[in-house]
């Protein structure tokens, strides 16, 4: 019997994963359930009152870069450098979108992203809780034991299973991706306003699910890693628990209670957040000691992933070695 076909049977038979699935369309319809009854398809009159505030607005942005142009022209200083800024180009006029100004109306451009954000964090806990369970409950069961009786390479064994859990993992990700941001972009046309939704917008929101995909497969990777170190499904969640009430809260009050310089870089959900949008701004006063000091930094995303990659393949590389000596009897 094929061992590939072996795996993906027995973790589809496996109840708790139908359990997971359960629970992410049950999140999903929630979720759909409660844009629908929020939102309306707006009257001419609700359009027309929009259009006229997002016009005024736009003129409003016009007159203020207009001044800071003046001023900038006749080498003025602002009156206040906090509001005018000596470069103007970081106040030029973008006109608003009209669905700024619509209240109780589903927006696809303008909502999409947040609600991208929720399917990605419940895809995350998805895939790490089914990655842990995959190996973690055969490890508790003696299970795994038996698979080695009749194909006695750990190594395989284990490569195999954990290919198959990222294989399964990643296509209902993307079906579940897929259908999310479909029904969304329907209850766009039927009950609310598409927006602007041109290729910009299209590609920013792709790249930013792709990553997700990929942060996915990463937490799947760990789930399973951390459940082989431990042997059991409850291991990989007490680890993550600790953490994130150790490192997460407490290591972070007391690196701000010492002033260490740039503690988010700590974080892993500092990672984590400058991965999924591309590139994180951040703030850090205790290196500064003059005016001439900028408290500004920026964290890319190439950066990030290559911290969230080290951590996960070190977690994954430590699971291999601890189980091609550990003794399963």
């Amino acid at each position: 019997m094929n061992l590939v076909r072996a795996e993906a049977h027995r973790l589809a038979s496996r109840g708790f994963v139908r359990l997971m699935v359960a629970l992410l369309l049950a999140a999903f319809g929630v979720t759909i359930a409660t844009t629908l009854a929020g939102s309306h398809q707006p009257t001419q009159e609700e359009v027309l009152t929009a259009q006229r505030e997002a016009d005024d607005a736009f003129y409003t942005m016009q007159r203020y870069y207009s001044d800071c142009l003046e001023r900038q022209r006749f080498d003025a200083p602002p009156e206040d450098p906090a509001v005018a800024p000596p470069d103007c180009e970081r106040v030029r006029p973008v006109r608003p979108s009209l669905a700024t100004y619509l209240a109780g109306v589903f927006v696809f451009e303008r909502e999409i992203k947040p609600l991208s954000y929720f399917l990605i964090a419940f895809l995350v806990l998805f895939g790490f809780l089914v990655g842990a369970s995959a190996v973690g409950a055969e490890l508790t069961s003696g299970g795994m034991t038996n698979m080695l009786l009749w194909r006695p390479e750990r190594m395989t064994v284990l490569g195999v299973k954990l290919g198959t859990v990222l294989g399964a993992t990643l296509a209902v990700s993307v079906a579940a991706t897929v259908g999310y941001v479909g029904i969304f972009r329907l209850i766009a046309e039927v009950a609310g306003l598409p927006g602007r939704l041109g290729g910009e917008f299209w590609g920013g929101l792709l790249l930013m699910l792709a990553r997700g995909l990929v942060l996915v497969l990463l937490a799947t990777a760990t789930g399973f890693a951390i459940a082989t170190l431990g042997r059991h499904t409850a291991a990989a969640l007490g680890v993550v628990a600790a953490y994130g009430v150790i490192w997460e809260a407490g290591a972070r009050i007391v690196m701000e209670i010492s002033q260490t310089t740039r503690s988010d870089l700590w974080m892993l959900s500092t990672h984590i957040a400058a991965w999924l949008r591309g590139r994180l701004e951040l703030w850090d006063l205790s290196g500064c000691s003059g005016f001439a000091c900028s408290p500004m930094y920026t964290l890319t995303a190439t950066q990030s992933f290559i911290v969230l990659l080290a951590v996960t393949g070190g977690c994954v590389g430590a699971a291999f070695a601890a189980f091609r000596r550990r003794d399963l009897a």
